[in-house]
């Protein structure tokens, strides 16, 4: 019933801002580098973020489903 979410776009959109990030460890600046891996570290906390909210939201749902069923069956 379910389809799995299509992430075609955000994957060539990541992956094009890592290709981009590669290329501007390179870059004669010395604050374009360190921006970088500044860049690099806020794009890993958001990942890692994003997925403890996935795994928050998952648990709610969870347990709302299981109040929803327990409020049923004492209504009847």
């Amino acid at each position: 019933m379910f389809l799995k979410e299509d992430n075609t776009y955000n994957d060539i959109r990541e992956k094009s801002l890592l290709q981009w990030l590669d290329e501007m460890e390179h870059h004669e600046d010395v604050a374009v580098r360190g921006g970088v891996k500044l860049c690099r570290e806020y794009l890993q906390y958001l990942k890692e973020k994003n997925e403890k909210l996935k795994e928050e939201n998952e648990l709610k749902n969870f347990y709302l489903k299981k109040m929803v069923k327990r409020e049923r069956e004492q209504g009847k």
